[in-house]
């Protein structure tokens, strides 16, 4: 038994020693699921989700139905403009941003995205305020699930013990946004998007009232709930930050091996000094080995097109493994990155 284990610590360690490739990773920025026009400077934040005067009756059903009240979805669409207005502001990707309080616009209520606003309406806005597009909160709703539980207990005193049923009162509330934005010099809506957040809450006490003191604090976790849904639409307008995985070929003659300890200890220029060397190895394999690093290394200074041309090279001329994946790879890179451009972050991108 001793004799198999020493054997297969052997041949682990043997594997591991031919190891051709290492993996590392880099931070590589992606586009904005939504990309808004550079011309677009200045915007306005509108509350469409009150219910029209002719719908008051159904918007009130369907609040009851909910365990809604008016005041609360009231509140709760203030407070999602507000993280809304207050992450756009943070962005600095607008000169102003400014929530138009006293425009008022009414839908249907009850929880339904409406029908988009006409375009005269939107342009009369936009030129009113003098906003270049508009960001509307087309609706919010909650919903309310309430629970009762009951759990055999005993009080315990010095003298008796009083059985008793422990009340459990549990309570899960979803808040609904949804958003769309206006651009009346297209007429084009450039955004539609609907964004949830859930929150449960409970208590446990020998009467109803006790198991139900946390509820208290309800109407507050509605309205941080909302706040952070206009902070979560924001974000679609925003470039990201994403880590990405490579290999790299860290097996072939000693001037790999040395490179390898240098991209280890981060010293990845000095390693790609040992790989500009290995370009021109009469032995093929390990010259693909090294065109393909030498991509890797232009991708880390975030020389997209010089990396595309090293990982070609390494899969045209050489059939390289995992050169032709990383072409691709790279190609779509640059196609993130001519978004990013437009996204008007993407000055210093190659």
């Amino acid at each position: 038994m001793k004799n198999t284990s020493i054997l297969l610590i052997i041949i682990i360690s043997a594997c591991y020693s031919c190891t051709t490739t290492n993996l590392m990773s880099l931070s590589v920025m992606q586009p904005a699921p939504v990309t808004i026009p550079p011309y677009i400077k200045n915007i306005g934040i509108i509350n469409r989700s009150k219910a029209s005067d002719d719908n008051k009756t159904v918007n009130a059903i369907h609040n009851v139905v909910s365990l809604e009240s008016k005041g609360l979805i009231a509140a709760g669409a203030e407070a999602s403009i507000s993280g809304l207005a207050d992450e756009l502001i943070k962005n600095n990707r607008f000169t102003e941003v400014k929530p138009l309080p006293s425009i008022d616009l009414r839908t249907f209520g009850a929880g339904v995205l409406p029908s988009s606003l006409s375009w005269n309406t939107v342009e009369q806005i936009c030129r009113e305020n003098k906003m270049d597009a508009l960001f509307s909160l087309e609706f919010f709703d909650t919903e309310s699930k309430l629970g009762y539980a009951g759990t055999p207990t005993s009080i315990r005193t010095p003298i008796v013990n009083i059985p008793a049923i422990e009340q459990e009162v549990d309570m899960q509330t979803q808040v609904k946004t949804g958003w769309r934005i206006y651009d009346p010099s297209t007429r084009n809506i450039l955004d539609e998007y609907l964004v949830s957040k859930d929150i449960r809450i409970s208590g446990r006490g020998i009467n109803p009232l006790v198991a139900a003191a946390p509820l208290a604090g309800r109407s507050e976790a509605v309205k941080q709930a909302a706040n952070q849904a206009g902070q979560t639409y924001a974000c679609r307008i925003v470039p990201y930050w994403i880590r990405v995985s490579r290999y790299y070929y860290v097996g072939g003659d000693d001037n790999f091996v040395v490179a390898k300890r240098m991209a280890q200890t981060g010293n990845w220029d000095e390693a790609a000094k040992l790989w500009q060397q290995e370009t021109t190895n009469a032995k093929r394999k390990l010259a693909g080995r090294a065109c393909y690093n030498m991509a890797i290394i232009s991708e880390i200074h975030g020389d997209v097109n010089t990396a595309i041309q090293w990982a070609q090279k390494a899969y045209e001329n050489y059939n390289t493994p995992y050169a032709l994946n990383y072409v691709n790879i790279l190609n779509d890179r640059k196609t993130d990155n001519a978004i990013l451009v437009n996204q008007n972050v993407g000055s210093t991108l190659h």
